[in-house]
């Protein structure tokens, strides 16, 4: 099964997804990776959709992508005596404490003493998806004496955002790293996430995740945008959530905020996914509003490597629909003459490594002449991410003898992932190169490509010959390059 686009479909399982005929419905309408929430359901439900989401892979013959997205602190407020919660009005005072008594029209418990320990007068706290704003006045160790900027309705565990501080919170609470380990140990490919804040936490959790499983950091505070250098260093691939990023900052900086992360994490040759509120409206209708098309399609003008739907998938109505047009509109997006010249435009040039010279000419070649495909061997991904970094005209086959690396590249920008048998000699990578590119419709025996590979192989970070090889084994020399 071959993709007819670049640009990958990360699908979220749920309540509306979690059977067999639903999730080879969704791979074989253009899903490429499937994400599982560990913010919902138990483990065995998780374990479960793994288990289908392995067999599908084994029926289809295709490597699949599984990103487990953990849910990172929740910050919420206690209860109130009115199950209905109160109404704060514009002006009013209202307070947060420790105190565990259920809360009124003046105030409610927020058990959180570490937010209290980094509040300053001027900071905002955010309820309720930011639907409710408070102003802190006066501060302490236990309470917040605020008042009400935005007024609304508040409840039972509203969650709360902080946009103005960095808290002195974990990105792993103790559920997330129960969740981690058993995710690891289950065999996802991904971890993302949340609420990143700093470089450290994503430290920490690759420290946890002992090379199991990769590491992908959701963008969603103010404190990452800022630290996002640094953060994307240590990380694998990024995430643009534009969730709580829209709810800690003004909704207007995220296009701009969203451009530029995906221009670092293409500039670093790591994969970085758009998520959140993509085909909001086909949680129930059957077709997407126009301004919804329109952000898929910005995503992808702007180069991003993968699109995410969530509840769209999850818990909509419609989750192969929703699948099927996501597709439908990297397709027409990436036959716009347009497109290629964005991506033209917005392309890195970077020739520090012997590596990155290999790949760039590997384009150059491919696109000046008539080339059909770009094939790279790769033993840990780092080679296809950098041939997928210099955004070719022609298709891209990754080859590689690992399965947990197809199943990690495949979230990767025009990545099509073979598992092939482990080389030793170059003329071998060249005819199993030559069997994928044929075997998977890519080119004929009439054709030719372009072939990357380290000598010697099997050895991460070797990238050193490239080769242009004609698609008839016959023709092909029985000199070795070793």
């Amino acid at each position: 099964m071959r993709r007819l686009r670049n640009v990958k479909i990360v699908a979220t399982l749920g309540p509306a997804s979690s059977d067999y005929t639903m999730i080879r419905a969704l791979f074989e309408a253009g899903a490429d990776v499937f994400r599982l929430n560990m913010s919902h359901g138990t483990h065995a439900d998780i374990a479960a959709r793994h288990a289908i989401i392995r067999q599908v892979e084994v029926d289809t013959g295709r490597p699949i992508c599984i990103l487990a997205d953990l849910q990172g602190p929740k910050l919420r407020v206690g209860t109130f005596a009115n199950p209905a919660g109160e109404e704060l009005v514009e002006g009013a005072a209202f307070r947060m404490d420790l105190n565990a008594a259920p809360g009124d029209i003046s105030r409610v418990q927020l058990p959180h003493p570490e937010i209290f320990e980094a509040l300053e007068p001027g900071a905002s706290l955010l309820v309720n998806d930011g639907k409710i704003r408070l102003e802190v006045k006066e501060c302490g160790k236990d309470f917040a004496n605020c008042v009400v900027t935005v007024g609304g309705t508040i409840s039972n565990r509203k969650g709360v955002n902080v946009p103005d501080v960095v808290l002195p919170l974990a990105a792993l609470s103790e559920k997330d790293r129960s969740d981690l380990e058993f995710a690891c140990e289950l065999g996802v490919d991904w971890l993302a996430l949340s609420f990143v804040q700093r470089p450290e936490d994503v430290i920490e959790a690759r420290h946890l995740a002992r090379g199991r499983a990769a590491i992908l950091s959701k963008i969603e505070k103010p404190a990452a945008v800022k630290a996002y250098d640094a953060i994307l260093q240590v990380s694998d691939g990024i995430m643009v959530a534009r969730g709580d990023l829209g709810v800690e900052l003004p909704v207007t900086s995220v296009p701009p905020i969203q451009k530029r992360l995906i221009r670092g994490a293409r500039a670093a040759a790591k994969p970085v996914i758009v998520a959140t509120q993509m085909l909001e409206s086909m949680i129930e209708s059957p077709v997407p509003t126009r301004a919804e098309v329109s952000d898929v399609a910005t995503a992808i003008y702007e180069g991003a490597d993968a699109v995410m739907l969530s509840a769209e998938s999850a818990a909509g109505k419609f989750p192969v629909e929703a699948v099927t047009t996501m597709n439908n509109v990297a397709l027409s997006v990436e036959k716009d003459p347009t497109y290629r010249n964005v991506i033209e435009a917005s392309r890195v040039v970077r020739r520090v490594t012997i590596a990155d010279g290999i790949v760039s000419a590997a384009r150059e070649i491919a696109e000046a002449t008539n080339i059909k495909a770009i094939v790279c061997f790769s033993q840990s991904g780092t080679t296809a991410s950098l041939v997928a970094r210099e955004r070719p005209q022609v298709p891209i086959i990754a080859l590689t003898p690992l399965m947990s690396t197809a199943r990690r590249m495949a979230l990767t920008w025009g990545l099509h992932c073979v598992i092939t048998a482990p080389q030793d000699r170059f003329k071998g990578a060249v005819i199993a190169a030559i069997k994928a590119a044929r075997d998977d419709g890519f080119a004929g025996r009439e054709d030719f490509i372009v072939l990357t590979a380290g000598v010697p192989f099997n050895v991460k970070g070797t990238t050193n010959i490239l080769r242009v090889a004609p698609c008839d084994e016959r023709l092909i020399s029985s000199v070795d390059p070793e």
